[in-house]
């Protein structure tokens, strides 16, 4: 695997903007426009903290702007998806924590320059429906697939929501069968997802056991086979995914083992067999010996592709969002 950086930067100048940040996603227009999306605000779970946006045109990224925010309630883990006439579509989380967080989406018609009013995914939600952290992936038929999970104060499970006429309506699927029994902690979350062949879709999860699990389908996505453990260490923190044109698998973590343990270093690594096996891991940030574990956190990596090209944004010490651009 032969890896080029491109580009690597930060979206903004650290603490200019609010004390903390986290959650980043980002999405590529076709006039190679980056619109990225992240929280930020005192600290997670503060109730001033809002949804703000940055776009990267002509080489260089513009001003963060507040886009979403909810008087006296903090707002996460937005997440962006662009149609296939570049509607952006930008979803995200309110309430005090993830036990009783809900959904709501905004909608910009020209490219993030100005979004529509908020309004709730599913009316009376409770738990998160829609992507709870990952992209939406639309599926061979045109479905789309949205990687959700439900966080209750004993277990953390995980689901899709599905949409059959380009958001209008979701679906929830059946639940990813995790057997708690055997597990140490609460369980699996925040999947990322990718279609191999028509029907059969595939997700990797952020887990509580030190090691990514993994679950299949194979029936665009309304049932999968129960959760299962992989190779590949997890800290229970956030990782995601892309499908490349040519097949292969980008994965973006920490490749570190042990229930929230250290958030580095963040790495990327490439499948070209579906997942089973994976490269040398490409070191992106790493901090050896950081004086507390906010100095030590480069976390919740989002990852798009576009041709050979791979983009990449995560949470960078908490005080801003780090954007690479890779030649693969």
């Amino acid at each position: 695997m032969k890896i080029k950086v491109v580009r690597k930067e930060h979206i903004f100048e650290p603490g200019k903007y609010f004390m903390q940040c986290h959650a980043s996603t980002l999405i590529r227009f076709k006039n190679r426009d980056i619109l990225s999306a992240w929280f930020g605000g005192t600290h997670e779970g503060h109730k001033d903290v809002a949804i703000w946006c940055s776009m990267r045109k002509e080489g260089k990224w513009g001003e963060p702007v507040k886009v979403a925010d909810e008087e006296g309630v903090p707002c996460w883990n937005p997440v962006l998806f662009k149609d296939e006439k570049d509607k952006v579509y930008l979803f995200y989380k309110v309430g005090p924590n993830p036990r009783t967080w809900y959904t709501k989406l905004i909608v910009s018609e020209d490219m993030g320059n100005s979004w529509s009013s908020p309004k709730e995914l599913v009316d009376g939600d409770i738990g998160g429906r829609g992507p709870v952290k990952n992209k939406i992936i639309t599926l061979s038929n045109g479905t789309w697939l949205a990687p959700a999970s439900i966080e209750t104060d004993t277990s953390w499970d995980a689901f899709v929501d599905i949409s059959k006429d380009h958001g209008r309506t979701w679906i929830k699927s059946s639940m990813v069968p995790l057997n708690h029994d055997n597990l140490q902690g609460k369980g699996v979350i925040q999947p990322t997802l990718w279609e191999s062949k028509p029907g059969k879709v595939h997700m990797l999860l952020r887990s509580t056991e030190g090691f990514i699990y993994r679950s299949d389908s194979n029936d665009y996505g309304s049932t999968w086979c129960e959760a299962y453990p992989t190779n590949l260490p997890n800290n229970n923190s956030g990782i995601d995914l892309v499908k490349m044109k040519d097949d292969r698998l980008v994965l973006v973590y920490n490749p570190v083992s042990g229930n929230w343990a250290v958030r580095t270093p963040i790495a990327c690594s490439i499948s070209s067999d579906n997942g089973s096996t994976w490269s040398e891991n490409f070191i992106l940030d790493h901090n050896e010996n950081p004086i507390d574990r906010t100095d030590g956190e480069f976390s919740y990596p989002a990852v798009i592709a576009e041709g050979n090209h791979i983009y990449i944004t995560y949470t960078w010490k908490r005080q801003t969002i780090a954007y690479w651009e890779l030649e693969v």
